[in-house]
């Protein structure tokens, strides 16, 4: 294919909408389609082998440097395309882009390195289908649905080459509790610092710990573009890619499917879509200012996973409560709307003597729930801390799907095939977060 023929469109828009475009002629043209139904407990890991046995931009200073992606790159970046992933609104499947990333890599770097010179996103790029996926197996109100969106698959490779050259641009050491889309961290970081802190504070005399697990309501929804490229400038980004990230947020084409329906389509100028690779790194940046102010509180975060941890002593709660206060302040200051719902508070206090309970928390004159337990970040936290009902949900978990290797055994699947079965949904599961669990029971033998 001589994609030279589309380098000569009057501008980026046309030039990539043209490609798309050919490419989602060719893939309906050559390959043949099949409907098949999907069911909740069919997983990435249980392969068939498995389971067949059972808009404007201002101009830009042109001493700035510039990202140039380059052909190698983009490349690699198609040969790693998830192909079990739906089709944005371009229609051009994953399959077709990682089967010819070697033919269609260099008109893709092209375009790539033009919008990025440029820091305009085509409108066909930024496209959008939402999709409602249901939160929790059955389905109450509109608030137990998901929002996900739909975008071209090669704007997520797109996404993906970018997100480097963001991270390169920010402070290291820019917010030390934000545990996520950071080197050598993960969720376990963000629980063992939770857990850590709140044990060390403990062992002292007349203390208790107050934690508030914090919810946010459609967080990617409410991020303001304008707002977040402030911040990105006062972090040292480039402003040619502070306007390529402006461009990419707004004038965003967006409608919605359900099933075989399909709404009007609409333009938004606010959040970032949930589904894009960019969003959760974009949020992370948007709240790296809401930080403890008080030496005796830790705000955790993983994203938009966020706790609050009271180090009390004394039954002084002061620190405490202005913490809070700060929190709900910077959320009004970047638009963030906290869900006083779903925003949950846990209580640990080891006392005998001195025990009291603690006055309620109220936020926006709503007051807070107090629970016994809560699951975060795929840990059930306690009042007390322990790892009994952690430990039963996962024994639980696992022996359901022992129930179904039994089953492959009987159908004689070969060992090998049961052996990756075990470990990508048994092994796993009884493994998650068994650091934590081990390095608790050190700490208390020590």
């Amino acid at each position: 294919m001589d994609w030279e023929l589309f380098t000569q469109s009057a501008d980026l828009e046309e030039y990539s909408s043209s490609v798309l475009a050919y490419i989602a002629f060719c893939t309906d043209t050559v390959l043949t389609t099949k409907t098949i139904k999907v069911f909740p407990n069919q997983k990435p890991s249980l392969d068939r082998n498995v389971r067949q046995p059972g808009g404007y931009s201002p101009p830009l200073p042109r001493e700035e440097p510039v990202i140039i992606l380059e052909n190698h790159q983009v490349r690699s970046t198609m040969r790693k395309i998830d192909i079990t992933k739906a089709a944005g609104p371009d229609r051009v499947p994953g399959c077709t882009l990682k089967s010819c990333a070697d033919q269609l890599a260099e008109v893709f770097t092209n375009i790539f390195n033009l919008s990025l010179q440029q820091a305009v996103v085509p409108t066909c790029l930024r496209s959008t289908t939402i999709v409602p996926v249901p939160k929790k197996p059955q389905v109450r109100c509109l608030n137990d649905y998901r929002p996900v969106a739909l975008t071209p698959i090669i704007m997520k490779c797109f996404e993906r080459l970018v997100l480097p050259h963001i991270k390169a641009s920010i402070p290291t050491d820019l917010d030390s509790h934000q545990f996520a889309y950071r080197g050598n961290s993960s969720t376990e970081d963000a629980i063992s610092t939770a857990l850590h802190t709140s044990l060390s504070h403990l062992e002292h005399l007349n203390t208790y710990v107050r934690m508030l697990f914090v919810d946010f309501s459609s967080a990617f929804n409410t991020i303001v573009p304008h707002k977040l490229v402030d911040k990105l400038n006062n972090l040292g980004l480039t402003t040619t890619l502070c306007s390529w990230i402006l461009d990419f947020l707004t004038n965003r084409p967006q409608n919605v499917k359900v099933r075989n329906h399909t709404s009007a389509t609409i333009t938004l100028n606010t959040g970032a879509p949930q589904g894009c690779v960019l969003s959760p790194a974009l949020f992370t940046l948007f709240t790296h200012d809401c930080k403890s102010i008080h030496s005796s509180n830790t705000i955790v975060k993983f994203a938009d996973d966020t706790i609050v941890v009271g180090l009390i002593s004394g039954n002084d709660e002061t620190h405490y409560r202005e913490e809070v206060q700060h929190l709900v302040e910077c959320c009004v200051e970047s638009d963030l709307v906290l869900n006083t719902t779903k925003t949950k508070e846990i209580v640990v206090d080891y006392r005998r003597t001195q025990k009291m309970t603690p006055p309620p928390l109220h936020i926006n004159g709503a007051e807070v729930e107090r629970v016994n337990d809560i699951k975060f970040l795929g840990l059930h936290i306690t009042k007390d801390l322990t790892w009994t009902i952690n430990t039963t949900y996962l024994v639980k978990k696992a022996q359901q799907r022992l129930f179904f290797l039994r089953k492959l055994k009987k159908a004689k699947v070969p060992s090998q095939l049961l052996v990756n079965f075990n470990r990508s949904t048994i092994e796993s599961i009884l493994s998650l977060l068994l650091n934590l669990e081990v390095d608790k029971r050190v700490s208390l033998i020590i």
